[in-house]
């Protein structure tokens, strides 16, 4: 595990990107030419998309999406924004399909533990987890950042990816940081969070979510977050 403090010239430039707001633009192509370079002097961020396969997670309450599906466009254009700002990325689903192997019984430990062996395998800097929310108040909205209470960094970590949530101009509901006791939090000793982008059991935030536009608006905002931490 590489150390998260860069060096001042690149937190200059990341600021400039931040600034002009250039990844939400262009990022994804050039992302597309860059990823196979790996510089071991940049931090290692690893993209999970929950879900996949069989386990399709929730379903939007009027589109009818699965949140596997959401989860995955969100994971594919945050990875487009990290890479294209140098960082090294790391994807746990890159397809539609789960990493459970097989569909037999523990098929969703199975598919727990491969998340973990590549996170650790990819001596990740970072950890962030994508999923969408669900509940049955259907006023509920706004995204969430969950982090383990016994670590400081990913408390710091989701503060920081909160407060960008919150700014989007389609947040009706600011909400805080949450502890939470998940298995992925748990993978590594280095900063994870898991980012619930939004509630798919509110009919207005469900149709945003299935919105490309919105979905590289909350990447960014992940980014942007993510990128505050990093800068201390």
């Amino acid at each position: 595990m590489k150390t998260l403090f860069l060096k001042k010239s690149f937190l200059v430039a990341i600021a400039v990107i931040i600034a002009v707001g250039i990844c939400l633009g262009v990022c994804v192509g050039f992302a597309a030419k860059s990823a196979s370079s790996i510089n071991p002097n940049m931090p290692t961020i690893v993209i999970d998309a929950g879900h996949g396969g069989i386990d399709n997670g929730v379903q939007g309450i009027t589109t009818k999406t699965d949140e596997a599906d959401i989860n995955l466009a969100i994971a594919r254009l945050l990875k487009g924004q990290f890479s294209a700002a140098g960082f090294n990325c790391v994807m746990t689903r890159t397809s539609e399909a789960g990493l459970y192997g097989n569909t037999s019984k523990g098929f969703k430990m199975r598919d727990m533990k491969e998340r973990k062996r590549i996170i650790q395998e990819s001596d990740a800097d970072m950890v962030i987890s994508v999923h969408q929310n669900f509940c049955p108040l259907p006023n509920k909205r706004g995204g969430i950042v969950f982090f383990d209470k016994s670590s400081n960094s990913s408390s710091e970590l989701a503060a920081k990816i909160q407060e960008e949530l919150n700014a989007l101009p389609q947040c009706k509901s600011p909400s805080s940081a949450m502890h939470g006791d998940y298995y992925m939090l748990k993978c590594t000793q280095s900063p994870s969070v898991i980012v619930e982008c939004g509630f798919l059991s509110n009919a207005e935030e469900d149709k945003l979510l299935n919105d490309v536009n919105y979905q590289r608006a909350v990447a960014y905002a992940i980014f942007k977050g993510a990128v505050s931490y990093i800068a201390g």
